[in-house]
């Protein structure tokens, strides 16, 4: 899966790669270099937060420290400005927490317009983090570098890019309105930095994991963020309802590896505990993809049932209140309110249902329902692509739909041809 993701976007972005090439040439640099592997985030001091003022009296999107880094692509430095701003952001809980976005600015600007861009980074170690990625750190597991080229080429297009370790500190993997925050105060942060208004022009974009911290940040940005001047928003595969993707992959040879790493992230993240209804092995795989990045576990364990993880009288885990509870908290477009901007939706179609992993019908029920709030979507499915492959197509339309958000040209409204989709109604609550 890690192997396909990275073939295809490195042919699909072969042009952005070339123009990084003549950038670096044209730059009056050294020729790039390989450089030593940073620290990990978690044996940096860099990511901790050690001042006197007590984080809850700090605003969120306040720049706490910074630092100047290099930027690795494949391993070989890019000579463009990138710097990179421990920021402080809210909790899946409302907690007040800190974390790392990259500020990566392009060598000619036509004014300030920011990309934030979310990797699909899927993770439970730091090893996985952008922020330690794009510096040159990688282990091989993470999916990272696999969008870097993509990056890239905003980059060359003239914006100055922010990519956000959107999963906190403590590695909160799927949950949503966390990621969300962390999203929108990384815009905050490299705002603030830049010594720009927040009438700056704002593109988002994530596809897969990155589509959690982006459809979040959509929605909560009216209430948690309304400064901001988000233009235009792109999500691609994007997870819609936890409860309909964990069945759809239940049992499946490529994803079902991702389903014990959910029961140790989401639990975590509202500080509530399933482990008394986990069977032996359930408990056992869990420990096994602790602190991995998705590369490592998503097919390693072809056939795993959900059921398994659960001792045998909680085989049907829609039937234990917590889980059930977890499963709604995370249903998409259930913030007060919804997206003020734009919004590109893209989904593959592989077997009828969706590409493998995320559901096309669950995809299309979010667009409807912006639709009828008002928002202008554009909804695209890809037939016959799997999740990987879709990426591809998704990238090129995303790329063309963002330029001309930040351009100030009138956005498309597709809403007239997307039908109502799925049911994305939360599961029912079982009695205690």
């Amino acid at each position: 899966m890690r192997i396909r993701l990275r073939i295809r976007l490195r042919l699909a972005a072969a042009g952005i790669a070339a123009v990084c090439a003549v950038l670096a040439l044209t730059a009056g640099t050294a020729p790039a270099a390989r450089a030593a592997t940073p620290p990990l985030p978690s044996h940096d001091p860099f990511y901790t937060y050690s001042g006197q003022v007590p984080l809850s009296k700090i605003a969120p999107g306040t720049v706490l420290k910074e630092r100047a880094v290099s930027l690795k692509l494949e391993g070989l430095t890019v000579p463009v400005k990138t710097e990179q701003v421990l920021y402080r952001t809210t909790g899946e809980l409302g907690q007040p927490t800190v974390t790392v976005t990259t500020i990566i600015k392009p060598l000619v600007s036509l004014g300030t317009k920011i990309v934030a861009y979310q990797n699909a980074y899927d993770a439970l170690g730091t090893e996985c983090d952008p922020s330690y990625t794009l510096q040159g750190g990688n282990n091989g597991d993470s999916t990272g570098q696999e969008e870097e080229v993509a990056i890239a080429g905003y980059v060359a297009e003239g914006y100055t890019v922010t990519v956000p370790d959107y999963e906190g500190e403590a590695m909160e993997w799927g949950a949503g309105q966390e990621s969300g925050r962390d999203t929108l105060d990384a815009i905050r942060a490299t705002e603030r930095y830049l010594g720009v208004p927040a009438s700056t022009r704002v593109g988002m974009l994530g596809y897969s994991g990155g589509s959690i911290a982006t459809e979040w940040a959509a929605e909560l940005a009216p209430r948690y963020a309304p400064g901001l001047n988000i233009v235009g928003t792109a999500i691609g595969g994007v997870p819609v309802d936890y409860a309909h993707v964990l069945n759809y992959i239940d049992g499946d040879t490529d994803w079902s590896g991702i389903m014990p790493a959910f029961l140790i992230s989401l639990p975590h993240a509202l500080n509530v505990g399933i482990t008394k209804y986990l069977s032996a092995y359930g408990k056992q795989l869990m420990s096994q993809v602790a602190g991995k990045c998705i590369a490592s576990f998503a097919t390693a364990y072809p056939g795993l049932k959900f059921s398994q993880l659960f001792l045998p009288r909680y085989s049907n885990p829609y039937q234990v209140p917590v889980f059930v509870s977890i499963m709604n908290h995370f249903i998409m477009g259930t913030a007060p309110g919804h997206p003020r901007e734009p919004m590109l939706i893209g989904v593959g179609d592989s077997d009828g249902t969706g590409d493998g992993i995320m559901i096309a019908g669950d995809e299309e029920a979010l667009a409807h329902e912006y639709c009828t709030q008002g928002v202008p979507v554009t909804f695209q499915e890809y037939p016959g692509l799997p999740h990987a492959d879709a990426a591809v197509p998704w990238e090129a339309a995303a790329s063309t739909f963002l330029q001309s958000r930040l351009a100030g040209l009138p956005a498309p409204n597709g809403c007239a041809a997307i039908g109502h989709g799925n049911s994305l109604a939360p599961l029912p609550e079982p009695s205690s």
